[in-house]
C-alpha cells in the first residue's frame, strides 16, 4: 500500500503542481499525521490528566485520556464556541483564578500566541502545586490561513521549548521530546493521513526532522 500510494499518478501530479493532496490537514483522508504523535504523547502521560483539567478549544483529549478527572473546563478566546466555559486569551488570562487546575492540556496552541512567555506564566499561575502542563507544538506544519482572525506566529524546536519552559517552570526536569522524521513531515505537509503510512515509518524518529515537539512540566 505504501509503495502504491507514493507511486500513484494522482499524488505525483498534485505535488508536481506544487499543491498538497489535502488542504484540510488530511482530515478528509483520515487522521492527520501530527495527531499520531500528539495522541501518543498524551497516552504516555495519561496519569497526569487527573483532577480538575483545563483544555483549549474542546474537552476531547481530557475526556479521552483522563484518569480520575473530576471536572473539565474549556478555554477559548472565541466566545461563540459552545464548549467554552472560560472565554479568555491565554496570554492575558488574569480573570482565571490562581491554582485552579491539576492539569492543563495545551495541544497545538502556542503557535497562535505571540507572547508565548506570558501564556506559559499564566499556565503556571493557574496550576496547583504539583500540577502538570502537557503541551504539544508544531516544528513543521503548513500555515493556518482558513480562519480570518487567527494569526499563525511560531514554529518550535526542542531547544526553544526547553528554554521557554525552564524560564517559567524552573529546572525541575521538564520533559521535552520531539517526534517525527523526514517522511512524516513530508506526508503531513502534503495532507496525507496516518492511515496511509506504515506504523513502522510513523514510529521512526530522526532528530533532524521533528514534526511535533511535546512538553511535560510540573509546577514545583
Amino acid at each position: 500500500m505504501f509503495r502504491q500510494l507514493f507511486a500513484a499518478p494522482a499524488l505525483l501530479a498534485h505535488l508536481a503542481r506544487g499543491r498538497p493532496v489535502s488542504y484540510r490537514w488530511g482530515y478528509d483522508r483520515g487522521r492527520p499525521v501530527d495527531r499520531y504523535y500528539i495522541e501518543r504523547f498524551l497516552e504516555e502521560h495519561r496519569s497526569d490528566v487527573t483532577g480538575r483539567v483545563l483544555e483549549v478549544k474542546s474537552d476531547d483529549y481530557a475526556r479521552r485520556f483522563g484518569e480520575g478527572v473530576t471536572d473539565v473546563d474549556v478555554l477559548d478566546i472565541d466566545s461563540s464556541n459552545p464548549k467554552a466555559t472560560i472565554v479568555a486569551d491565554l496570554a492575558t488570562a488574569d480573570t482565571v483564578p490562581d491554582e485552579s487546575f491539576d492539569c492543563v492540556v495545551l495541544t497545538q496552541t502556542l503557535q497562535y500566541i505571540f507572547d508565548v512567555g506570558a501564556a506559559l506564566r499564566h499556565v503556571r499561575r493557574i496550576l496547583r502545586n504539583g500540577g502538570v502542563l502537557l503541551a504539544t507544538v508544531p516544528s513543521v506544519t503548513r500555515m493556518t490561513t482558513e480562519i480570518a482572525d487567527l494569526r499563525d506566529y511560531w514554529r518550535f524546536t526542542e531547544d526553544s521549548c526547553l528554554e521557554l519552559v525552564r524560564r517559567e517552570f524552573g529546572d525541575r526536569a521538564p520533559l521535552v521530546r520531539a517526534y517525527g522524521n523526514a517522511l512524516t513531515c513530508t506526508a503531513f505537509l502534503a495532507g496525507l493521513a496516518v492511515e496511509e503510512l506504515p506504523q513502522s515509518r510513523l514510529d521512526m524518529h530522526d532528530p533532524s526532522f521533528p514534526l511535533v515537539v511535546a512538553v511535560r512540566a510540573v509546577k514545583a
